[in-house]
């Protein structure tokens, strides 16, 4: 599986404590993380990591564009919900995202145990994709963007 880990600064040492544990199961899977985060795991947990840029610096819509593309499976999002995020719009853009194109998703420590203890966790599952329809996008002489649906 292909796994994005991403933690806001006050949940760091939940995700943490949270991969040191599941050290074993996350190495045999693909690891991609925003960075300080990505840091982290590789210097203190010693798993191997993608490391993207900082959420507030793009990470986040990295994050979320391996989502949509079908690029990633899994979505380990411990956030904070009680400090204010300079990239909030980020955030909430990275989480409908993982919604719309029905990514598991773990904002806490519970759900990423459930998830990672899925029988479907170790299989080759794969969640239902939405079915949308391309859509045809044009820009005329005068630069007005034409969206034929």
């Amino acid at each position: 599986m292909r796994i994005g880990l991403v933690a806001h600064d006050e949940r760091k040492g939940a995700l943490m404590e949270w991969c040191a544990f599941n050290r074993g199961t996350l190495a045999k899977h693909e690891l991609f993380a925003t960075g300080t985060t990505g840091t982290l795991l590789e210097h203190e947990i010693g798993l191997k990591v993608t490391r993207l840029l900082s959420g507030p610096r793009g990470g986040d819509q990295q994050i979320g564009a391996m989502i949509a593309t079908g690029k990633l499976d899994v979505l380990i999002f411990f956030w904070d919900p009680e400090s204010p995020q300079p990239h909030d719009p980020d955030v909430k853009a990275l989480l409908r995202l993982a919604t719309l194109w029905n990514a598991p998703t773990a904002c806490n420590t519970a759900t990423a145990d459930m998830i990672i203890s899925s029988p479907l966790f170790a299989s080759s599952y794969k969640p239902r994709k939405p079915d949308m329809p391309d859509r045809k996008v044009e820009v005329d002489r005068e630069g007005k963007v034409i969206i034929d649906e």
